[in-house]
């Protein structure tokens, strides 16, 4: 069974990126709770202020439809709708 990753960025309205900024460390540590979850970043960007490296693996397809589930009914789903994703899936061993 392959691994799901995602990868990609994110971009926040300056408006949001306090909140944001402030929300992160308890959505990583929920994220990373998960029974699914091998790994989960969410990093600044170097270079943009407003941006967010992504990187997730989770154990299988299930595991990751899960956790899409929980954050969409999360705080952090909420305080996030208006971020603009860029995103990429692959499959991993």
């Amino acid at each position: 069974m392959s691994k799901v990753r995602l990868t990609g960025y994110i971009l926040v309205a300056d408006e949001d990126l306090s909140a944001v900024k402030q929300a992160l460390p308890l959505h990583r540590n929920l994220t990373l709770a998960e029974s699914g979850c091998v790994s989960f970043e969410v990093l600044p960007d170097n270079k943009n202020p407003n941006k967010y490296n992504v990187d997730e693996v989770f154990t299988d397809q299930m595991a990751f439809e899960v956790h899409q589930a929980r954050v969409k009914q999360s705080a952090w789903g909420r305080l996030t709708v208006n971020v603009t994703r860029h995103y990429q899936m692959s499959d991993t061993e």
